[in-house]
């Protein structure tokens, strides 16, 4: 069949000015990552061998001892706690019951509670909470000491400077310092963060054990994929739990077309020019700003970083018109042609994230804002 695949299917197509959001598909990935996939599906080879070359050309570009590509971020929390409890205990994932899983612990902050943490209770560990979603009652070192027992087998930890964590955890430096001190290791979730480049070794170097990347976020990859980078150790006991071994990895399938188009992704994403990509998200901000100079009642911002704390600047439009708000102008964008999916900035705003758009792209947002701004009498 020709033409196409999503108009055959009837599904429209949208311009993305909210960012890498899953909902969406997170990001596009380059023709070279699509060839090297392509290239990938041609042949058969050996899984764990290709698993094996590819884990070392990661560890090696992103600077780390050891790398392992899962099926995205959840399933690389999913993957190193299940490590983490094997350590502790000292036998395989797939040889331990019920009972022995339950009785151990993984410590997280009340404030990173997320529906993402649903990859370390399926697992039938004990999450233990401490501190408070809010600066009222700080968390304290103490607080994290006195959750550390015999049976704690790891923090976890959910790394954003700004963004939809809430205050109120230890800082990672803190919670480092205090875990490496009691002998536990230290998970970070950091799907989102990236950029900036140097995090894909960052945490590690800081003392976690683990970081956990998104394939399919920032880096354009596959977006069934993720990266986990960090210490030989762990990571070699989560590649004997992960795919394609019997037990819990098994339902976890990386195919070779995403080994090899994470890897492709990922070598890009290392070379790539991210200061001049940085300087091209603020001039389509400006393209936008000077487009609604004229407006009364229309004002262009930067808001930085962004939704997920990523180093990327991206523009608040606030207008302000009676009985208008950010949300019927999302639902203009999203249901006009061509639809543009955005996210609304409170009640009198949108965000429109450069990071996703494709030259030119920004003129036809100017263009179905401008449209929508009429239609409701916003001048």
């Amino acid at each position: 069949m020709k033409g196409d695949i999503y108009d055959r299917l009837g599904v429209r197509k949208l311009i993305n000015a909210a960012g890498t959001y899953t909902m969406v598909g997170g990001s596009r990935m380059s023709r070279e990552t699509l060839e090297a996939m392509c290239e990938a599906s041609g042949s058969f080879v050996e899984i764990r061998e290709l698993q094996s070359r590819a884990h070392e050309r990661l560890a090696e570009i992103t600077n780390n001892e050891s790398a392992l590509i899962v099926t995205g971020a959840a399933a690389g929390l999913y993957v190193l706690a299940a490590a983490c409890v094997s350590l502790k205990l000292g036998r395989e994932f797939r040889y331990l019951s019920p009972s022995e899983v339950g009785q151990c612990e993984i410590v997280v902050f009340r404030a990173h509670r997320n529906p993402y943490d649903w990859s370390l209770r399926q697992l039938g560990i004990k999450l233990v909470e401490i501190g408070y979603p809010n600066m009222i009652q700080p968390t304290t070192v103490q607080d994290l000491e006195e959750a550390i027992t015999d049976n704690t087998v790891a923090v976890f930890y959910t790394e954003m400077k700004q963004g939809w964590v809430a205050e109120g955890a230890l800082s990672l430096d803190t919670t480092l310092l205090v875990a490496n001190r009691c002998g536990v290791p230290v998970v970070v979730d950091g799907a989102a963060q990236l950029p900036p480049v140097d995090n894909l070794w960052a945490f590690n170097r800081m003392g976690a054990q683990a970081t956990v990347f998104s394939g399919g976020k920032d880096l354009a990859g596959p977006q069934a994929s993720g990266l986990i980078t960090g210490s030989k150790r762990l990571l070699d006991v989560a590649r004997e739990t992960a795919f394609p071994n019997y037990g819990i990895g098994r339902m976890l399938k990386v195919g070779r077309e995403e080994i090899v188009g994470l890897l492709a992704a990922v070598e890009q994403y290392v070379s790539m020019d991210h200061e001049a990509r940085a300087e091209w998200c603020q001039n389509q901000i400006e393209v936008l700003r000077k487009s609604f100079s004229e407006y009364r009642n229309v004002e262009v911002t930067d808001s930085y970083p962004n939704e997920a704390g990523q180093p990327i600047a991206r523009a608040i439009v606030s207008f302000s018109r009676e009985g208008v708000t950010g949300g019927d102008v999302v639902e203009r964008l999203r249901v006009g042609v061509p639809g543009v999916f955005a996210i609304s900035a409170g009640e009198n705003g949108v965000f429109i994230n450069p990071m996703t758009l494709m030259p030119g792209e920004i003129e036809i947002i100017v263009k179905r804002l401008k449209g929508i701004f009429e239609e409701l009498g916003v001048t």
